[in-house]
């Protein structure tokens, strides 16, 4: 298909990113998510968005560093030790790419995967 996007990825690590982003976005959702893929230059970006209360732009990098957590956005009962975000910023460097939050168009958080465009 002339029109698809394709990135060379390990299945099952991709997988991981994607499903770790989601289950996040789904936790901290008020009512929506999106995941949508989109070429973007040279590269294709998974982005997931919600609504939810979003992360602070000082936090934004430093969603990344493993066992760090939100705590205004987290209860002790909604799981979660710090590593997911992590876990997907490495499966991305990995595979050549970025890993990045930022502000969804819905008013929360967007996650956004960078991977190097398959050709």
């Amino acid at each position: 298909d002339a029109g698809a996007l394709q990135v060379e990825a390990v299945p099952r690590l991709l997988r991981r990113a994607v499903l770790n982003l989601g289950t996040n976005a789904v936790r901290h959702a008020r009512t929506g998510v999106c995941i949508r893929a989109e070429r973007a230059g040279a590269a294709i970006a998974i982005h997931v968005d919600d609504d939810g209360p979003g992360v602070p732009p000082a936090a934004r990098q430093r969603v990344f560093e493993p066992f760090y957590r939100l705590e205004a956005s987290r209860t002790s009962d909604s799981g979660g030790v710090g590593l997911g975000l992590a876990i997907v910023q490495r499966i991305v460097a990995g595979h050549g790419g970025q890993a990045r939050a930022e502000v969804s168009p819905q008013g929360g958080a967007r996650f956004t995967l960078e991977f190097p465009a398959s050709a």
